[in-house]
C-alpha cells in the first residue's frame, strides 16, 4: 500500500517505467531529470540533505536510471508525506537549479564522495 501511495504521488514528477500497481516497491527512471543533467545518484546524494537515507540506486538494471523505493508498510502516513514533499521539492530543484543536486549533499560533513575513483581505486587501510 505505502508503495501504490508514494508511486501515485510522485508519478507527476518522475518517469515510471512500468504504468501498473506495485507490490512492496517503486521503480522510477530518471529520463526527466537527465535531460537537464541530473541522474539517479544526484538525486539520492540531495534526499541526505532532506534527512532521509537514499532509495536503490540503479537497480533493477533493466530501468535505465532506475530509483528504487521500498518504504515498509510500518511507516506513517505522515512520514511517507515528508519523504514525498522532499522528493518533490528536488524535482522542483532539478527545474529550477539543477546545480543544487549537481553538488550535493550540502548538509554532510564530507563533500561527495567520487564513486568510480573509490570503486576502481579503493584505499583499504589508513596512513598517518
Amino acid at each position: 500500500m505505502n508503495a501504490n501511495y508514494i508511486r501515485h504521488k510522485l508519478r507527476p514528477y518522475f518517469d515510471l517505467p512500468y504504468d501498473r500497481p506495485n507490490m512492496h516497491e517503486v521503480v522510477f527512471s530518471d529520463d526527466r531529470q537527465a535531460a537537464r543533467g541530473v541522474r539517479t545518484g544526484d538525486i539520492a546524494k540531495r534526499l541526505i540533505d532532506y534527512g532521509f537515507h537514499p532509495y536503490t540506486v540503479s537497480f533493477p538494471m533493466i530501468v535505465h536510471g532506475a530509483m528504487m523505493i521500498e518504504p515498509t508498510e510500518t511507516e506513517s502516513k505522515n512520514e511517507l508525506d515528508l519523504f514525498i514533499d522532499a522528493m518533490i521539492s528536488i524535482a522542483k530543484e532539478i527545474e529550477d537549479e539543477p546545480e543544487t543536486v549537481l553538488k550535493a549533499p550540502h548538509l554532510t560533513r564530507t563533500t561527495r564522495v567520487d564513486e568510480v575513483t573509490a570503486a576502481r581505486k579503493p584505499i583499504l587501510r589508513w596512513l598517518p
